[in-house]
């Protein structure tokens, strides 16, 4: 996969979107992409009294806004001075403008919920309809606490080579470990449902980390077979300490989306950034 031409992360001056602003700039660096800021303001939905205050000098919902996105791009440029760093102000719904300008964009980064998230949930209503429309990767930050750690991808029976492909070139990129993880129930079979044996799953194994090697030579790269009846469960453990862990994305449902029941639960209880191949 080449670098991406430009990585966009959401802003909206919450602790979560400061803390994805940050991850966005290192990582930007490292892939040698620009990176782009974008807030967006609700406020012309909602008046038209957009002005400053009469004699209140930096008033008004326009420059607020402004300082808002400002105060992002501060953050990504304190976090990694070397970012080449731009910033858009948009107006409207955050998942309509971000899914619009992920078009044509090498990652989408998220917090994992800021202002308009639902109370109870781990990830924001936002950050998990991007995670299951936007046409692009999606990176949704909770937690960055081992920024050193290795890289790890879940394969299902497929090898899921667009995950696959994403996680081998961050590895690269980062200059970490590369963990291929794949499932299988403690009886034999897939934990997808596929069904399949020990045998089968090894081969897939070898496989993906013999393509794995091919896309990024530099990288160390290990395999681990785990058996587990729940997939989310198996991963979440294998990406204990991990700097990143990267899956598929699958699913059909209205309720979730397209992006699929074990990503679903993989972002919610994940304790680090999580990027879902959109591939």
């Amino acid at each position: 996969m080449p670098a991406p031409e430009r990585i966009v992360v959401g802003y909206d001056g919450s602790p979560e979107a400061a803390l994805a602003v940050r991850w966005a700039a290192r990582h930007a660096v490292l892939l040698d992409s620009e990176l782009e800021v974008v807030h967006c303001s609700l406020w012309p939905l909602l008046t038209h009294d957009l002005g400053p205050v009469k004699g209140v000098a930096g008033s008004g919902l326009q420059h607020q806004a402004q300082a808002t996105l400002d105060e992002g791009k501060a953050e990504a440029l304190a976090a990694e001075p070397r970012t080449t760093v731009q910033g858009s102000l948009l107006y409207g719904l955050p998942a309509g403008q971000l899914r619009r300008i992920a078009e044509n964009v090498g990652m989408l980064v998220l917090g994992s919920r800021g202002i308009g998230g639902f109370l109870g949930l781990l990830v924001g209503s936002v950050s998990l309809e991007l995670a299951a429309t936007a046409p692009c990767p999606v990176a949704v930050i909770r937690f960055d606490k081992h920024p050193q750690g290795r890289v790890v991808v879940g394969v299902d029976s497929s090898g899921s080579p667009g995950a696959l492909r994403l996680a081998s070139h961050l590895a690269s990129a980062t200059g970490t470990d590369l963990l291929i993880v794949h499932v299988i129930h403690p009886h034999g079979g897939m934990a997808n449902g596929s069904g399949g044996s020990h045998e089968t799953a090894r081969r897939l194994l070898l496989t993906a980390a013999h393509d794995a090697k091919d896309l990024a030579p530099n990288v160390t790269v290990g395999q681990s077979l785990a058996q587990d009846a729940s997939v989310p469960r198996a991963l979440l453990n294998a990406s204990r300490g991990a700097a990143l862990v990267v899956v598929g994305s699958k699913g059909h449902t209205l309720l979730r989306g397209t992006v699929g029941s074990n990503a679903h639960a993989v972002l919610h209880h994940a304790t680090g950034p999580v990027l879902i191949s959109r591939t």
